[in-house]
C-alpha cells in the first residue's frame, strides 16, 4: 500500500520544529530515521496531514559526553554511529552491544536511537537499555523543557511521556560505577528478528568484598514497558552471584514477571526464556566486573 497524502517540512531549529508539532490545525509527526513510521504510513496504521523531518537541525545531531561524564544522545543521532563511537563502547557497552542487536546494519544506518525510544516497541532493546542505564530524557514542547526519568518515560506499548506537542530532544546516560560488569542477551528466532523476551544487567561489585553492592535487571518483552525486577536484584545483593543467588533471580523472573500469550510465544516459554536467560546475563555479567 502507498500511504495517505501528507505534507513535509525540515524545520532547521527546534523552536520551530515544535511550532509545527503543537499547530493544532493539523496532525504532525516527527520523522528522523522512519524504521517505524514510514512502514506504518505505508500500511495506512499512521495518517499524518504533516511530517516534520528533524535531521536538518543542527543541535539534534550532537552526540559527546559532557563536563559531569554523561553520555547525551540527540534525537538524530542514528544508532550505527552511537554504536560505533568510541566513547560509547568504553564507557557504556552496553548500550553498543543493545543497538547491535536491532534488525540488520541497513535499519541501524537508518534508525535513530531516540526514533527507537520515542517510538518505544516493547520488544525493542534501547528502552530495556536506557532503563538498565537509568537514562533520562529531555523533552522540549510549547511549555518549555523538561528532563523524565527512564522509570516515568515508558508509559505503555507506543506510548511514552512525549506529549503530542513535545519533541524528544536529548537521552542523556549517566556515567556507570567504577567496579561493573554488564550484559545483554535476548531470545529470538533468527538474527534480526524481534526479541521474544530480552534482559539487559548492570552489576557493580563492591572493592572491600567482592560482593555483589547493587544491581539493575531490566526484561524486555514481558509487559508493555520494560521490567525492572527488583526481586530478582535484591537475589543479587550482597551475594557473590553464585549458583544460589543466580538460581534465586530466576526463580523470581519465573514467578513474578507477567508476560501474555500471542502467536509468536506462550506465556509460559518468555518466562521459562527469561529465568535462562538472566542466569547467562548476570554470570557474564559478574565476570565482566572490574
Amino acid at each position: 500500500m502507498k500511504p495517505s497524502p501528507f505534507d513535509y517540512t525540515a524545520p532547521s531549529t527546534v523552536g520551530e520544529a515544535v511550532a509545527l508539532l503543537a499547530d493544532e490545525e493539523r496532525e504532525a509527526k516527527v520523522v528522523a530515521g522512519g524504521q517505524s513510521l514510514i512502514p506504518m504510513l505505508n500500511m495506512r496504521l499512521a495518517r499524518p496531514e504533516l511530517l516534520v523531518d528533524i535531521t536538518r537541525i543542527p543541535e539534534l545531531g550532537r552526540l559527546h559526553v559532557d563536563a559531569a561524564g554523561n553520555l547525551r544522545i540527540g534525537a538524530a543521532v542514528r544508532q550505527g554511529r552511537a554504536a560505533a563511537d568510541s566513547a560509547v563502547r568504553e564507557g557504556w557497552p552496553l548500550l553498543a552491544a543493545a543497538i547491535e542487536h536491532i534488525g540488520h546494519p541497513q535499519i541501524r544506518t537508518r534508525g535513530t536511537v531516540c526514533g527507537s525510544l520515542a517510538h518505544h516497541d516493547p520488544a525493542a532493546e534501547l528502552p530495556t537499555a536506557a532503563l538498565a542505564l537509568d537514562a533520562r530524557f529531555v523533552i522540549t514542547g510549547p511549555r518549555g523543557t523538561r528532563t523524565v526519568t527512564a522509570e516515568d518515560f515508558f508509559v505503555a506499548t507506543f506510548s511514552t511521556a512525549v506529549e503530542a506537542d513535545e519533541l524528544l530532544t536529548e537521552v542523556v546516560f549517566p556515567p556507570l560505577p567504577a567496579h561493573h560488569g554488564w550484559a545483554f542477551e535476548e531470545l529470538t528466532r533468527r538474527h534480526g528478528d524481534f526479541a521474544t523476551v530480552g534482559v539487559a544487567v548492570v552489576l557493580e561489585r563492591s572493592s572491600g568484598e567482592g560482593t555483589v553492592r547493587a544491581a539493575r535487571v531490566v526484561f524486555s518483552g514481558t509487559a508493555p514497558a520494560p521490567v525492572r525486577l527488583a526481586a530478582a536484584e535484591d537475589a543479587l545483593v550482597g551475594s557473590e552471584a553464585d549458583e544460589q543467588a543466580l538460581a534465586a533471580a530466576a526463580g523470581a523472573a519465573l514467578s513474578r514477571l507477567t508476560p501474555s500469550d500471542d502467536v509468536h510465544a506462550t506465556a509460559e516459554y518468555r518466562r521459562e526464556g527469561a529465568a535462562h536467560l538472566l542466569v547467562r546475563a548476570c554470570t557474564t555479567a559478574w565476570e565482566r566486573c572490574r
